[in-house]
């Protein structure tokens, strides 16, 4: 499996984020340091094991990564933490508009990309009916995220931001879905390929996504670890 595992102690550096290789709610916070140019440190979680003490610390709640420690303080779900960066670093890349309305209309639709995953993951898990539910809502998610973004160069207008960085992670996912799913995302949401290549030109993107094939060998070995046949 990608990702070596470090080990685990208390973090010294100013920021830390406690991560999982093919996370892509945690790609999201790898895009978003590096777009601000943070230095920070990783630190590889096991997830499909027993879960190291420090993460079992810092978010006791839902026990998941990624976690987010600044200063040692943990700040956790990673769309909370975008929002965090932007905060606690004004003076580095700005993921969200100064704009008011702007800036709460990136933060619905930034939350609304989940939906994709949500959808995508009942694809692979689920048979039937409950599988066939699964692609009705996928195919309306994906629709309404290709209507919002239009002919834009991203979602939120000529910037890479918020919602890129959001949706940006699910992309190697697509493909598996597609299969699961039986469903066309270029046919679906035409603009979004498209959409998917301009931010693949982007560094951050780039060294931060892995291939769908990867994506794939994990979605097959989650299945195995499930019992899903």
């Amino acid at each position: 499996m990608a990702g070596e595992k470090q080990q685990q102690q208390q973090p010294e550096a100013e920021l830390v984020l406690l991560d999982f290789w093919v996370s892509p709610f945690g790609q999201r916070c790898r895009i978003a340091l590096a777009e601000k140019g943070l230095a920070y440190e990783y630190s590889e979680q096991e997830l499909l094991g027993a879960k190291s003490d420090l993460l079992l610390r810092s978010n006791p709640v839902h026990k998941k990564v990624p976690v987010l420690l600044h200063g040692g303080r943990p700040v956790c779900e990673s769309l909370v933490i975008l929002a965090y960066l932007d905060e606690a670093f004004p003076d580095s890349y700005a993921l969200l508009p100064s704009d008011p309305y702007a800036r709460a209309r990136a933060r619905f639709w930034a939350a609304y990309t989940d939906k994709v995953y949500e959808a995508g993951t009942r694809l692979w898990k689920l048979k039937g009916d409950a599988r066939a539910q699964a692609r009705d809502e996928i195919v309306r998610v994906l629709g309404n995220l290709d209507a919002e973004l239009g002919d834009k160069k991203f979602f939120g207008g000529d910037v890479f931001g918020l919602v890129d960085v959001a949706l940006v992670p699910f992309v190697p996912w697509l493909p598996s879905y597609e299969r699961y799913g039986e469903l066309s995302v270029e046919e679906t949401a035409p603009r979004l390929p498209a959409w998917a290549r301009r931010c693949a030109e982007r560094e951050s993107v780039a060294k931060t996504l892995y291939p769908p094939e990867k994506v794939d060998e994990f979605i097959t070995l989650l299945k195995k670890v499930y019992g899903i046949e």
